[in-house]
């Protein structure tokens, strides 16, 4: 499956669901909605999967958790903040590095509009030398 097939999708199960249930809910609860409704799709989503990575000759097991991965090709981050701060976009980056996929989304349903709240955020530099391993459940 194309990622950014993935990613309009995902995009379109977020809008309906801050056009339904609107801002003001826990990251946690976006993120339980989000994946049921990918899910319905019939696409096979992972919640809190445990990431692990190395560097510098270290292993660093579970080292953070993605929040959803779909089909294994898509990274998304949620929030549920008024603004984005700067270090959410550095955060996907890094995690779309180390986990070396190419696209990630930041979806904040925070704001009042959902458009505010989306980020489409690639990863240029898929070659760099870490190496990340997504841990077995």
């Amino acid at each position: 499956m194309e990622v950014d097939l993935l990613a309009r999708e995902a995009v379109d199960c977020g809008f309906a669901i801050h056009r339904e249930l609107g801002p003001g809910l826990l990251e946690s609860v976006y993120e339980m909605v989000l994946a049921k409704s990918l899910q319905k799709r019939g696409f096979r989503v992972e919640r809190q999967r445990p990431i692990s990575f190395s560097y510098d000759g270290m292993t660093f097991d579970d080292a953070f958790r993605a929040d959803l991965l779909i089909e294994s090709l898509l990274l998304i981050e949620i929030k549920a903040v008024e603004k984005f701060a700067p270090v959410h976009g550095k955060q996907v980056l890094t995690y779309l590095r180390l986990m070396k996929l190419p696209v990630g989304i930041l979806m904040n349903f925070g704001l009042a509009t959902f458009k505010e709240g989306i980020q489409r955020i690639a990863n240029n530099h898929i070659d760099r030398p870490l190496t990340a391993r997504v841990s077995q459940p």
